[in-house]
């Protein structure tokens, strides 16, 4: 018996040794092989240090941006605002999301499913057990009901596309769903179907790693403490164009501006900056998606640019420049407005543009981004304070306090004089604002040189 005992070791010991190929060697672990990629869009943004803040004359003597050497490491970001076009895909994203939710949630309280055809085909994909992976059976049987809705974690069919002519509704149930979506007959005029905007909300979690860091120094609270759920309506507010402006005309803006294909390369305005974070939490899950269903590995996420990231960006490797071209004069050697903005009193289009233009105007700066000086002040991720410049960091420097509601903007938009577009000013709006003025641009951390070979 001892001496199976002891071959049955060796047997197991010689299934090990010869199987490995470490040779007994630190190795390490082989993961998948990443390949880095720059994102669609973006340029990459090398990392540096530069002067942060107001090197020259503070003209509004606002105080709040004394000069400080800080560094950045590098990154990657728009070349241009995100535009209606790229936002509209959020938006119908969301749409087609909440349709298909509510389509399978009804086929699965009908007990309908794809083999039946109608709504049936609209079932969540666990409901065809034929095709669901052992993954999902087991999802479905010991975790089925839980979550505040129930259906939690299920994964939607999109496999059938969405059918949005009414003379083509494949049953009842179908129409029921669709009519629920779309506003009262009361309250459409000039016989068009509209959505209720109100009801595209998109939801999302994150894990707030600052304040889980703070909290294990002192051995407080547990992981799921620190995960944060947002639920946000991510239409744009188009009555920003009434509102920002008493005793103007701007009706035409407020209707055609976000959704005509005429304004598609356009700035999103309109947005607020909960918003702009839904967004980026959207384009991460949406490329990552992508990346899953390819074998490829995950990207790391797309966020607003700190305050110190969007500066450095604007100014282009260009030391000591006022405005992201570099000299102090707004009017080029031709004669030509270099951005847009409100060059003169009450003289909007004095720069050939009344609103905002497409964005891919004027000259890129040094790093090839677009429009760092005007055209629409740009959210960033950063908390402003005045004080702030005295007590952040001087490497990747953030003011990024969660509690404060006021945000940092940059740039200056259509409808600022010269100031605001200088690359040091500083200005704020409240997180939960919306502007005409306002719009944003993402950043994705750089992680690595783009692989030619791919």
């Amino acid at each position: 018996m001892k001496k199976l005992l002891l071959s049955s070791i060796a047997f197991v010991f010689l299934l090990t040794s010869c199987g490995s190929k470490q040779k007994g060697e630190l190795t390490g672990v082989q993961g998948k092989k990443w390949y880095p990629e720059k994102p669609y869009g973006m340029e990459l943004i090398p990392r540096g240090s530069f002067i942060m803040g107001k090197s020259e004359e503070d003209q509004a003597k606002l105080l709040n941006a004394p000069t400080k050497t800080v560094t950045v490491r590098s990154f990657y970001m728009d070349d241009t605002e995100i535009t209606n076009s790229e936002y509209r895909q959020f938006v119908e994203w969301v749409k087609d999301s909440i349709v298909r939710t509510k389509l399978a949630i009804l086929a699965d309280e009908l007990g309908i499913g794809p083999e039946e055809g109608g709504i049936g085909d609209y079932a969540f994909k666990d409901a065809d057990t034929t095709r669901a992976s052992v993954y999902d059976k087991y999802m479905l049987d010991n975790y089925s009901g839980m979550g505040e809705t129930g259906y939690e974690g299920r994964a939607l069919s999109k496999d059938e596309e969405l059918v949005w002519d009414t003379s083509d509704y494949p049953d009842e149930y179908y129409t029921e769903i669709m009519d629920s979506i779309y506003l009262s007959e009361d309250e459409s005029y000039n016989g068009q179907r509209t959505i209720d905007v109100k009801k595209l909300k998109y939801k999302y979690s994150w894990m707030d790693i600052e304040a889980a860091a703070r909290a294990s120094i002192k051995g407080n609270g547990s992981r799921k403490d620190f995960i944060r759920t947002e639920e946000v309506e991510i239409y744009p507010d188009t009555t920003v164009w009434i509102r920002d402006f008493s005793y103007s005309y701007n009706e035409p803006m407020h209707n055609d501006y976000f959704w005509h294909d005429a304004y598609s390369e356009y700035p999103v305005v309109g947005i607020s900056w909960q918003q702009a974070k839904a967004f980026c939490n959207w384009r991460t899950k949406f490329k990552n998606d992508d990346n899953k269903s390819r074998g490829r590995q995950f990207v790391n996420q797309f966020r607003l640019p700190t305050e110190a990231e969007w500066e450095y960006a604007a100014r282009g490797g260009i030391e000591g420049g006022t405005y992201p071209w570099g000299g102090p004069y707004v009017i080029s050697d031709t004669g030509c407005f270099m951005a847009n903005f409100k060059p003169q009193r009450g003289d909007y289009a004095a720069d050939a543009a009344l609103y905002t233009v497409e964005a891919k105007s004027y000259e890129p700066n040094d790093f090839n981004m677009y429009n760092m000086a005007g055209n629409v002040s740009e959210w960033t991720n950063s908390s402003y304070d005045p004080s702030a410049y005295d007590y952040v960091s001087t490497m990747n420097p953030n003011g990024g306090d969660q509690s404060n509601t006021r945000k940092v903007i940059r740039g200056g938009s259509w409808k600022d004089v010269a100031y605001f577009l200088q690359v040091s000013t500083r200005d704020y709006e409240y997180a939960d604002s919306a502007r005409s003025y306002i719009g944003f641009r993402t950043v994705q951390d750089y992680m690595g040189e783009e692989d030619s070979t791919q």
